[in-house]
């Protein structure tokens, strides 16, 4: 005899028509360091951070496999702390262990809200995540866990936007959403230039031809490489990310 309720077979049912109304049912999405600050530009604001949770519980919950890349604009970047005249090697060590403090910050707010999380570290931290052990992280996310990957890469001289695309690749994600604080890509900064234009679409090799600032070359070269689409969207925006998995038109796809 089952031990399931109508109740539970009617649950089921509907996370399996969830499931079924997805166009990415795998996600990494890289959220900026500054995003978490809100308008402070240092440190965290909570209520923009609660802001964020809520709108990745909302997508968890409707069964999509999600990774998480910070980064750790709002407390230090290496490559201003170089320009300072640091050692770069030492400087991006500290921008990624910014990036850990930011995961942590991040997985406390999502817990609270119930959704399991894990942080997973570039660099061996067993006091405060996992250590980063792709196929481990593959099973957190087929068993519904949201996988929060710190550190960067564990190298200096890459981006956080590297180890992001890096990290999708890695886990079979079959897209990649970067949250910004504008709609999309435009042809120009559209806080500099009133004239400027979203693209709806665009290729990664336009993207590299037209210098656009997307992401650094290295990662749009390793998204063209491995045919990884991008949606660029407004974190801001209630409801982006929820509807750019379904694959509703919303920001830009880059491709």
């Amino acid at each position: 005899m089952s031990d399931s309720s109508p109740a539970d077979a009617g649950n089921g049912a509907s996370v399996a028509s969830a499931i079924g109304a997805l166009r990415y049912p795998r996600v990494l999405l890289k959220l900026s360091g500054e995003a978490l600050a809100g308008d402070k530009g240092v440190g965290f604001d909570f209520d923009r951070i609660g802001f964020f949770a809520d709108q990745i519980v909302k997508v968890a919950r409707m069964g999509v496999q999600l990774g998480l890349v910070i980064g750790g604009g709002n407390i230090v970047r290496g490559t201003q702390l170089s320009q300072m005249g640091m050692d770069r090697v030492g400087a991006d060590y500290m921008g990624m262990l910014g990036t850990v403090i930011n995961a942590l910050a991040l997985q406390d707010t999502l817990e609270k809200r119930g959704l399991e999380t894990r942080v997973m570290t570039a660099i061996r931290m067993e006091e405060l995540a996992e250590p980063y052990i792709r196929r481990r992280a593959l099973r957190h996310l087929e068993v519904g866990r949201t996988v929060i990957f710190a550190a960067g890469t564990g190298n200096p001289y890459f981006s956080t936007d590297t180890a992001a695309v890096l990290r999708a690749i890695q886990m079979k994600a079959d897209v990649i959403i970067k949250a910004t604080s504008v709609d999309g890509v435009y042809s120009a900064d559209p806080k500099k230039d009133p004239n400027a234009s979203l693209y709806e679409t665009i290729s990664y090799r336009d993207v590299m031809l037209e210098e656009l600032r997307v992401m650094d070359q290295t990662a749009i070269t390793l998204c063209k490489e491995n045919q990884l689409p991008l949606v660029v969207l407004n974190i801001h925006s209630p409801g982006a990310i929820e509807r750019a998995v379904r694959g509703e038109r919303i920001g830009t796809l880059v491709s």
